[in-house]
């Protein structure tokens, strides 16, 4: 082999390996950005591509670290959390006052941090950067609370979880909102001792849904 050709052949392999390290560090960033905005970086990244994505929600985190978000007080947390409380288990008698009132918490919440709430537009933007997994979620119970009244048992049950998966991933924002990418709340078989309100749900019947009545032979109690 003359060394012509293996000088082609050495730089072919340093170009493969460095498209290599170039492919893995996007791979790496917007698995990162995926991890804290959840599907809202994949929604923009496909409408206006990855770089553009990028740029925009830098300068989404440079409005939001520019509100002066503060976090909340012990006092305050253990407030809303005790709000939350009564509100989940209003549930069981009235779910659409139940879903009303975590609507009103919600904002109540966001407010306090510091959001700007008089857009609303503005403000998914701003909860975009450190909250965006739960978007999706927030946005669905919006419109279920928007027809409360009407919607069934079942849609007010996942817009009161939707509500809660935010609810307390705002109360547990530290200042400026940073902080690493935490799994939203599950359902639990159980509650567990030890754990927080919001990693339990409130068991019981009203929260079963039909095709499980059906299968356990118990009514649900509905409104």
């Amino acid at each position: 082999m003359s060394a012509g050709t293996i000088i082609v052949i050495v730089v072919v392999l340093v170009l493969v390996a460095a498209a290599a390290a170039v492919i893995s560090m996007l791979v790496r960033r917007r698995t990162t950005e995926r991890a804290m905005h959840g599907p809202e970086y994949d929604r923009l990244a496909d409408e206006v591509g990855p770089r553009k994505a990028q740029a925009e929600f830098a300068k989404r985190r440079q409005r939001v670290d520019g509100l002066g978000l503060r976090p909340l007080s012990d006092e305050r947390r253990t407030a809303y959390t005790g709000q939350w409380d009564v509100a989940q288990e209003q549930f069981i008698d009235n779910p659409a006052q139940s879903v009303r009132a975590a609507a009103a918490m919600v904002a109540s919440v966001t407010a306090d941090l510091g959001y700007d709430v008089t857009d609303h537009e503005q403000l998914l933007k701003d909860l975009s950067v450190y909250h965006g997994r739960h978007l999706d979620g927030y946005r669905h119970a919006r419109k279920i609370a928007g027809r409360a009244g009407e919607a069934g048992t079942e849609d007010l049950r996942q817009a009161l979880l939707d509500y809660r998966a935010l609810f307390f991933d705002l109360l547990e924002s530290p200042a400026g909102g940073r902080r690493e990418a935490v799994q939203a709340p599950e359902e639990t078989p159980a509650q567990v001792p030890g754990q927080r309100p919001w990693q339990q749900v409130t068991q019981g019947r009203h929260w079963k849904t039909r095709s499980q009545e059906d299968a356990d032979g118990v009514p649900v109690r509905r409104p």
